[in-house]
């Protein structure tokens, strides 16, 4: 089932059954960096409206995977995504996870500080997440290590006089690397008709993450529609909603189109 609503999410979301929601992805706007057609009316108490409704959907044990990032205003950052996601504890979320989207293509930009190469994507959950498909890497490193280093033992570091064991393939760490940009975050080029669309494989790897098969996924800010694009072709339910006419378009011709691009984001 694939279900997509053009309006305001706030009045959409309403209809949306208590405890329904397996996962979320969504990014919110980053404190108006962007004009979003000049349709866009995007506050605090919108933000907190939402969160409210997601904790409300999201079943128990579901999660909301929220990429944020935060504006430079008078030479400081805002700081608005730590806010948020501090709200989503306040109001019964689970912070199950910080992790990093950084951009390996990223635009160096002149000025005093270090370049800025990542957006956080914060792992909230209503409870224990009940799904965890992890995604894993190939160590370089195999078999007995030597010890003699120092390990975490409870709160305290002790040291290591046993060798240890690794294995071939262990958890990806929580930092994702992503080529962005013009055919890089998708091959579909209506999509770049909207201001910011994030990589498909991302999307790709959250949903098969905290998610399976049947399960339903939510993206109420849908934008050009990677969510519900990557959704449907893992064989998730899908809801999606955005207000903005032209972008509403363009999220209902990527996740209508019969696209057979699974293959690309084969996990290596």
């Amino acid at each position: 089932m694939i279900n997509l609503l053009h309006g305001d999410c706030l009045d959409l979301m309403g209809n949306i059954p208590d405890k329904s929601v397996d996962l979320t992805v969504t990014s919110p706007p980053y404190d108006n960096l962007r004009t979003y057609n000049n349709k866009l009316v995007w506050n605090w108490d919108i933000f907190t409206q939402i969160a409210d409704h997601l904790f409300r959907v999201t079943k128990k044990g579901g999660v909301v995977v929220w990429v944020a990032g935060d504006a430079t205003i008078n030479g400081s950052e805002t700081g608005t995504s730590f806010k948020q996601v501090l709200f989503f504890k306040e109001i019964g979320f689970n912070l199950h996870d910080t992790m990093i989207y950084a951009k390996n293509n990223y635009i160096p930009l002149t000025h005093n500080r270090y370049e800025q190469q990542f957006e956080y994507a914060f792992i909230v959950s209503r409870g224990k997440p009940k799904t965890f498909n992890p995604i894993m890497k190939k160590n370089k490193q195999v078999g007995k290590i030597k010890g003699g280093t120092f390990c975490h033992n409870g709160t305290n570091r002790t040291p290591r006089h046993r060798d240890v064991g690794v294995a071939k393939e262990s958890i990806r760490p929580n930092i994702w690397f992503y080529n962005v940009g013009r055919m890089n975050s998708t091959k579909d080029i209506a999509a770049f008709n909207h201001p910011a669309i994030f990589p498909e494989k991302l999307a790709h790897d959250h949903i098969i993450s905290w998610s399976n098969e049947g399960d339903t996924v939510l993206d109420p800010m849908m934008g050009s529609g990677t969510t519900g694009k990557m959704a449907k072709l893992l064989n998730r339910r899908f809801i999606g909603t955005e207000k903005d006419a032209d972008y509403f378009k363009i999220a209902m011709e990527r996740i209508e189109s019969e696209t057979k691009q699974l293959k690309l984001f084969k996990v290596a």
